[in-house]
């Protein structure tokens, strides 16, 4: 017999003070531009495109930039190349400034 374990239910938002909500907002911008450099990179590099033989065909074609999209988001949340963080931090010094 298979034992399911039961997850607690999911918590509120938890309370983010008023100066750090703009670093996150900050930190978002740079991160989802990172994920845009790095899905035309992605592209760039050939990943997406359908193979040749026993390839996915046109839905392969149409659907593949969702993929690209959806891995440089997680590549760029994971930390991914580095540029997210130095553009927070030229955005933050420009800010600060």
């Amino acid at each position: 017999m298979t034992i399911i374990p039961v997850l607690s239910p999911p918590r509120g938002p938890i309370a983010i003070p008023e100066l750090l909500r703009g670093d996150t907002r900050l930190r978002e911008a740079a991160q989802k531009l990172e994920a845009t450099f790095l899905a035309e990179m992605l592209k760039s590099a050939g990943l997406g495109t359908s193979r040749t033989s026993f390839g996915g065909g046109i839905g392969e074609d149409q659907f593949s930039s969702f993929l690209r999209d959806a891995q440089s988001i997680e590549l760029a949340k994971s930390g991914g190349i580095g540029l997210a963080e130095s553009l927070f931090n030229a955005m933050k010094r420009s800010i600060d400034a």
